[in-house]
C-alpha cells in the first residue's frame, strides 16, 4: 500500500499525474482517496477533486492509456483483468508507471490538500470479458417519428441508475432510442446489450466533459473514447470533433449555456451537428439557448442550406430526473443508429416534453408544393404559402409561430382536450423561415410561458430570395 499526498494551490493545473509503479504479476489495483474541504467565503467556490487514471500507456492528450474517469462521483475504484468499478475499464494490469488523474475542479483559497492510497494485490489475473455492444437497430414502424433521450447518465460516472433502469424508465417513456452519455469514459457501452432488447435503440457515446463546456458524441461505433482534456484556447477540439464523426457520430454542444463552473460551450459551434437547446426542465438557460439558437439558423457564413438543428434531452442522472423530459422526435426510416442519425444531422425532427405531445408541421404553397420540419420550401419570394401545425396531448397550451423577425404569430389556448390545428399564412418574402413553439400558460402577461414543444424550421425560398 502506498499514500500519495500533496496541496494544489488556486490557479493549478487543470490535472495532475501521480505516478504509480505497477510490478509484475499485479492482479488488482485499488485507489481511494480523500481531500479537505474549509469553509470559503459566501460566493467562493470550495474544493472539488476529480479523478481517474491511465495504464502504462501514458497520460498523452487522444493517447491510448486511458482506463477510467469517476469524476467527483466515487472515492476509491478499483481495475482487474476481469472486472472494474464502474466508470473503468477492465482489462490487463501491465507492469509499467501507471498515473492516478487528479483533476481540481475547485480549488478554495486555502488550498486544496489530497491524499490517494493505492493498493496493489499480487496473484493470478482474471479473465479478461469480451464486450457484447447492443445491436445497432431495433423492431421499428419502418418509416417514421420515433422518440428518443439523447443525453442519460448511468452509474458509470456521476448517475445513481444502473443501464437496465434508466432502460426501463425509457420505456415508460415512450421512448423508441436512448443515449449513453456519461462524463469521459465508454465504460458503460458493455454494459448495454441486456438492456437494450430488440425494442429499444441504444445509441453508444460520451459527454466529454472539459472545462469549457461540454459536448455529446452521439452515436459513436462502441468503444470510441473521445478526450476531454483541454481548453478551447487549446485549439485541439477541431481534432476531436473530426474523431467523433469519423466514428460515425453526431457532435452536439450540450446546455450551452448552462451557469455550473465549466458547463458552458465555449468552444464555438462551427464543429456542431446539432445543438442541444432544451436540457431537462425548462429554464432561463434553456430560453437562452433556444434564443441563440434562433439566431444562427440564417447566420452568415453557412455553406448553402446547412443550418444547425436544435435536440432536446433529459440530462437524467438519478431519481427525481425523469428520462424522456424532454425528448426528441425523429423522423426515420427505421429505428436504426445509421437512421436516426441521419434523421437527427437533417433536422427532420421536434422537441417534446413528454410522450403525449405530438406535432405534425407543414408549410404548403397555394400551388401545392408543401415542405416538412427540416425542409426546404422552394417558391418565388412572393407566393403565398400557409404555415400549419396540428397538435395533440397540449391542453391549454398556446402556439407560437418564429421566423427570422421573430414571433409574428401567437394563438390563443389549445382547448382542455389538447388538440387543435393552427394555421398562419406568409410569404417567403416576409419570412425566411418558420419553426412552432407551444407554450404552457402563463399568468405573467406578455412573458413567454414554458415551453411544451418546438419544432425545428421549414426555410421559404431559395436562399437568396428578394
Amino acid at each position: 500500500m502506498t499514500t500519495l499526498r500533496g496541496t494544489l494551490a488556486p490557479g493549478s493545473p487543470d490535472y495532475v499525474y501521480l505516478p504509480v509503479e505497477v510490478p509484475p504479476g499485479t492482479r488488482e489495483l485499488r485507489v481511494s482517496y480523500t481531500y479537505d474541504r474549509p469553509a470559503t467565503p459566501a460566493g467562493t467556490p470550495g474544493n472539488a477533486l476529480d479523478i481517474g487514471l491511465f495504464d502504462e500507456r501514458g497520460t498523452e492528450v487522444g493517447g491510448p492509456g486511458f482506463r477510467g474517469w469517476s469524476g467527483g462521483a466515487r472515492t476509491e475504484f478499483f481495475v482487474r483483468a476481469d472486472d472494474a468499478t464502474p466508470g473503468y475499464l477492465p482489462g490487463p494490469l501491465h507492469p509499467g508507471t501507471w498515473h492516478i488523474a487528479l483533476g481540481p475542479y475547485t480549488v478554495a483559497p486555502q488550498g486544496l490538500s489530497y491524499e490517494v492510497t493505492v493498493t496493489l494485490t499480487q496473484g493470478e489475473p482474471g479473465v479478461a470479458p469480451q464486450p457484447v455492444y447492443p445491436p445497432e437497430r431495433a423492431r421499428g414502424r419502418g418509416r417514421g417519428w420515433y422518440r428518443g433521450d439523447c443525453h442519460l447518465h448511468s452509474w458509470h460516472s456521476d448517475g445513481r441508475r444502473t443501464p437496465a433502469e434508466i432502460a426501463a424508465l425509457a420505456r415508460a417513456a415512450g421512448l423508441d432510442f436512448a443515449g449513453s452519455s456519461d462524463h469521459n469514459t465508454t465504460a458503460s457501452h458493455a454494459h448495454w446489450a441486456d438492456a437494450a432488447g430488440d425494442d429499444l435503440l441504444v445509441l453508444l457515446g460520451e459527454e466529454v466533459t472539459t472545462r469549457n463546456g461540454h459536448v455529446l458524441a452521439l452515436g459513436t461505433d462502441p468503444g470510441t473514447f473521445v478526450d476531454w482534456r483541454y481548453r478551447a484556447r487549446d485549439r485541439r477540439w477541431p481534432h476531436f470533433a473530426r474523431a467523433i464523426r469519423d466514428a460515425g457520430g453526431l457532435v452536439v454542444p450540450a446546455h450551452p449555456y448552462a451557469d455550473c463552473v465549466g458547463c458552458a460551450w465555449k468552444p464555438g459551434v462551427a464543429e456542431a451537428d446539432a445543438l442541444e437547446v432544451w436540457n431537462g426542465m425548462w429554464t432561463p438557460d434553456d430560453e437562452v439557448a433556444l434564443a441563440a439558437w434562433d439566431g444562427l439558423l440564417i447566420a452568415p457564413g453557412h455553406e448553402e442550406g446547412a443550418w444547425l438543428p436544435a435536440m432536446g434531452n433529459s440530462d437524467a442522472h438519478r431519481d427525481p430526473d425523469v428520462v424522456g423530459h424532454p425528448q426528441t422526435v425523429v423522423l426515420a426510416e427505421e429505428l436504426s443508429r445509421q437512421a436516426i442519425l441521419a434523421g437527427l444531422r437533417a433536422g427532420r425532427s421536434y422537441v417534446a416534453e413528454s410522450r403525449t405531445v405530438s406535432l405534425d408541421f407543414t408549410v404548403t404553397a397555394a400551388s401545392g408544393e408543401r415542405a416538412g420540419i427540416g425542409g426546404r420550401l422552394a417558391v418565388g419570394a412572393g407566393t403565398p404559402v400557409t404555415a400549419r401545425l396540428s397538435v395533440a396531448g397540449a391542453p391549454r397550451c398556446s402556439v407560437r409561430f418564429v421566423t427570422d423577425q421573430g414571433v409574428l404569430f401567437s394563438s390563443g389556448p389549445l382547448p382542455v382536450s389538447g388538440a387543435g390545428v393552427v394555421e398562419w399564412r406568409t410569404t417567403p418574402a416576409y419570412a425566411a423561415y418558420v419553426r412552432a413553439e407551444l407554450r404552457h400558460e402563463t399568468a405573467l402577461g406578455p412573458v413567454p410561458g414554458m415551453m411544451a414543444a418546438f419544432t425545428n424550421p421549414v426555410f421559404l425560398g431559395a436562399v437568396d430570395a428578394t
